[in-house]
């Protein structure tokens, strides 16, 4: 086993010969205290240690807000557009602003590290956890990433990259094997995370599930120690993903520095034998707590020299409803939309005149994504709500067809506490013996069960009950979650099912769990009670029944013992998709203007799963075509982060990509609609014209759980360009704004000290109000099998009938490529310059070199 002193990959801050005073606290601490530390305390925190100075440390998800140590409810807080909308702006400000926000959100909850960004790539448009990340393209990746590092650790929160590497898919994610080249991995998967280091200095890293050719991302040695460790000279602290650690002594050596969460694992013990036995040396286990000191000392969470006692937290940050977080979120939401099609500028919307909305997601506006990327937000507002405030009466609004295949949780305003009388529900746990540990009021109807409970034992089962609504006749009951479902009323059982895990990860119970419903006639404001007895799932056996998973007992897989989210379902009926349509037809002909919003939920854009096709769900391609055929205009919102199939495109005036908006999304759409705000945003991903025409598709390993990445270095636009997929229907970097566009001539400047190219080319806005404009510089290098690559852009805000110079700098590790032979870089100097709105829509060339 190869040793690692506490020097190796250490910057000169860390060296034993630097100012250290990481090194001098490890003097303080046994070998088994210091083991100690490098677990999780809980499921978001980590052990403090009085002995010297080190206060325990919170971490909380934190793409799209800061959850809190809770995972479902705890204290309202901000929900932020999703990542697509702000890369989408390809705006450095917007991006860093909302890191130094999301910061303010950690200090309001005495949170350390924010578990951001997720920098992995949109290789494949199946991907279910796309909308986490920001885009197909390494560099605007990387681009976004170091902005938003920046403005988050300036306020002393610690950011943390996920997910080290190659994890651009969801399927058996804690199995595949991504298998890719050397020059894949540093070209462009390892890319944004380079940047993030280089021009941000970010805190932490997260190693992923997933393998990297063979070998499992929390041992990749080669990754962790050699290049990012050593060759990069990074000195912060990489983390593994929760339950994501399988072997001890491999790991340990391997780079990981920190696992997560706790207290079980298979370090601990295990660590501190493997120690004693010399298979880890001791040096190691002090590299990896000299960086866990010097992330609690960046954040606040390590006492100074001086022996004061310190909070790093600040005090006064803006509350998550407070009109201030209003206006940031608003903004930063319609910045990044972005306009695809704008027929006979349909849009803005026409100050007279009536207007049909129609669409489940107008009235039910998707606000976020699923699984960890979940909060719990202070409102959501919708699309609906928000456009009826502009227009008024000239509005109507319709609902839609159905967009899901699962249940969603009860409404609070259709069950009530039966003791208390309360919106929500009354929850009983119950031990093994069947006595009661603890009934308490919950304000929604969802909690977690075995992940962040406070009991002295653990909870066998649940009691639910609620008074359901004014409302006799049909209803549908039932409950989300793992076990043995019973649905009862004074007069007894009225149904029962048993819902197993289905696939081989122990997050399903958690992040997909199974369903149950089930109609029954019920007088008005019945009381009924729903109980889940839980089924605990032997993982060990379950995983041992698939030799080629070759997990060891060392896996923290096996450690996840019984937890879940459950819910308690209760719906009325509705009515039917082809009432939903008729009626929309009917809107549309008599308002002339239609607003059809379509979109996708957290069933497919979520955490656990990949998508299966592009299509929108349900019958809603079939409402657009119909609405479209009846209307004078048509206007199509796009309620999703990733692409969808537009069958209709040809049939409609206008179409909107409004991403997953966060908690003003409503408005923010409304802005954009009625032309309050202008829809500046370009798109991150390429939209392929049908499932399949892209230049990765699959997302399922093979039977030894390999997953090639085929596609090499051509990911995304570089594919499409290459020829190895069909022209996309819309290129990455289109966006058409309120604004019309005329580029006069391009010149070459001299390079930068340490960058590119310079490219300035002049633009006038030739529209009848001022817009912004985003140049994209894109480098076709001469070197045969080289891919086009996104190098620079610039945005500039101009008026109308003005003309602006735009200067555009490349980034000179786009003018690179990686010799495997040689394993090293090589430039890349000739080639052409393309200045453009996307590769659709090119506007100039200039040879270089």
């Amino acid at each position: 086993m190869t040793e690692r002193s506490v020097t190796a990959g250490l910057s000169e801050e860390l060296r034993p010969e630097g100012l250290r005073r990481q090194e001098r606290l490890l003097e303080q601490l046994g070998l088994e205290d210091k083991v100690a530390l490098l677990t999780g305390e809980t499921a978001f925190t980590l052990p403090g240690n009085d002995t010297i100075g080190l206060a325990p440390l919170a971490f909380s998800d934190g793409p799209t807000g800061v959850r809190g140590l809770k995972f479902i409810g705890g204290d309202p807080v901000a929900l932020f557009p999703n990542a697509t909308l702000i890369s989408g702006s390809w705006d450095d400000d917007i991006a860093e602003e909302v890191g130094r926000m999301l910061s303010e959100e950690a200090h309001r909850q005495k949170i350390h590290v924010v578990l951001g960004p997720t920098i992995n790539l949109h290789r494949t448009p199946l991907g279910g956890r796309l909308f986490e990340a920001y885009s197909e393209d390494p560099y605007l990746t990387g681009r976004s990433a170091a902005a938003y590092v920046r403005g988050m650790q300036a306020n002393g929160t610690a950011a943390c990259l996920k997910h080290l590497v190659a994890n651009e898919s969801e399927t058996l994610r804690n199995f595949v094997d991504s298998r890719l080249s050397e020059t894949a991995l540093r070209e462009v998967y390892l890319l944004p995370f380079e940047m993030a280091v280089d021009d941000a200095g970010a805190w932490s890293m997260m190693a992923a599930y997933n393998d990297i050719n063979g070998v499992t991302a929390t041992e990749q040695d080669h990754v962790q120690n050699d290049i990012v460790k050593s060759e990069w000279a990074w000195d912060g602290l990489i983390m593994s993903d929760w339950f994501a650690t399988k072997r001890t002594v491999e790991s340990a050596n391997g780079g990981l520095d920190l696992v997560m969460p706790g207290p079980e694992g298979p370090w601990g013990e295990r660590l501190f034998a493997a120690v004693r036995r010399g298979d880890v040396s001791e040096a190691t286990v002090d590299e990896h707590l000299a960086r866990l000191l010097l992330l609690a000392e960046r954040t606040g969470g390590l006492r100074p020299a001086s022996g004061e006692e310190t909070n790093g937290f600040k005090t006064g940050m803006p509350a998550p409803d407070s009109p201030e977080r209003k206006e940031q979120l608003r903004r930063i939401a319609s910045r990044g939309m972005v306009l695809l099609k704008n027929e006979g500028d349909v849009l803005p919307l026409s100050e007279e005149g009536p207007l049909a909305l129609l669409g489940r997601h107008a009235i039910a506006t998707q606000a976020m994504g699923g699984g960890s990327a979940q909060v719990n937000p202070p409102y959501v507002s919708t699309i609906a709500e928000a456009l009826t405030d502009r227009v008024g009466e000239r509005l109507t609004v319709l609902d839609g067809v159905g967009v899901r295949k699962r249940p969603v949780p009860a409404l609070t305003g259709f069950v009530t506490d039966p003791v208390t009388g309360e919106q929500g529900m009354r929850v009983t746990y119950l031990n093994a013996e069947g006595a009661e540990i603890a009934s308490r009021h919950e304000d929604g109807a969802a909690i977690t069960v075995g992940w962040d409970d406070d009991f002295s034992e653990m909870p066998t089962a649940v009691i639910f009950a609620a008074r359901l609504g004014n409302h006799a006749g049909a209803v549908w009951l039932g409950g989300i979650g793992v076990g043995t479902w019973t649905i009862s009323t004074d007069a007894g059982v009225l149904g029962q099912r048993n819902l197993p895990i289905t696939g081989f990860d122990p997050a399903e119970a958690m992040l997909r769990p199974p369903s149950y419903t089930e109609a029954f006639e019920l007088p008005a404001g019945a009381v009924v009670s729903v109980r889940l007895d839980f089924a605990p799932v032997d993982w060990a056996a379950k995983l041992a029944g698939n030799p080629a998973l070759n997990l060891s007992e060392e896996s923290h897989l096996l450690t996840t013992g019984s937890f879940g989210s459950v819910a308690l379902v209760a719906q009325q009926d509705a009515r039917t998709d082809e009432e939903a349509i008729a009626a929309a037809e009917e809107a549309a002909c008599a308002a002339g203007t239609a607003v059809v919003v379509v979109g996708l939920t957290e069933e497919d854009e979520t955490e656990m799963s990949d998508k299966q096709t592009l299509a929108l769900p349900g019958r809603q391609d079939e409402l657009v075509l119909r609405v479209a055929a009846t209307a004078t205009r048509t206007v199509v919102v796009v309620n999703a982060a990733t692409p969808v199939l537009m069958p209709w495109l040809d049939d409609v005036d206008a179409v909107l990509i409004a991403g997953l908006p966060g908690q003003e999304g409503g408005n923010a759409v409304a802005d954009v609609l009625t032309g309050a705000e202008e829809p500046t945003g370009r798109l991150v991903t390429s939209y392929p014209t049908a499932d399949g025409a892209s230049p990765a598709w699959n997302v399922t390993p093979g039977p030894d759980f390999g997953l090639e990445y085929t596609d090499g270095t051509a990911i995304g636009y570089r594919g499409y360009h290459a020829g190895n997929a069909p022209a996309p229907l819309f290129w990455f970097g289109h966006g058409l704004g309120y604004g019309s566009w005329e580029y006069g001539s391009a010149r070459l400047l001299p390079p930068e000290a340490g960058g590119g190219a310079v490219v300035e080319v002049d633009i006038t806005n030739t529209g009848t109000r001022a817009s912004r404009e985003t140049v994209q510089l894109y480098f076709l290098p001469a070197e045969e099998g080289q891919p086009v690559r996104l190098a620079g852009y610039a945005g500039s805000r101009v008026e109308t009938g003005e003309t602006a110079a735009v200067r555009v700098g490349c980034d000179g590790r786009l003018f690179r490529r990686w010799d495997e032979a040689e394993n090293a870089w090589k430039p890349l100097n000739d080639g052409e310059l393309i200045i453009a709105r996307g590769l659709g829509d090119v506007r100039a060339r200039l040879p270089l070199g």
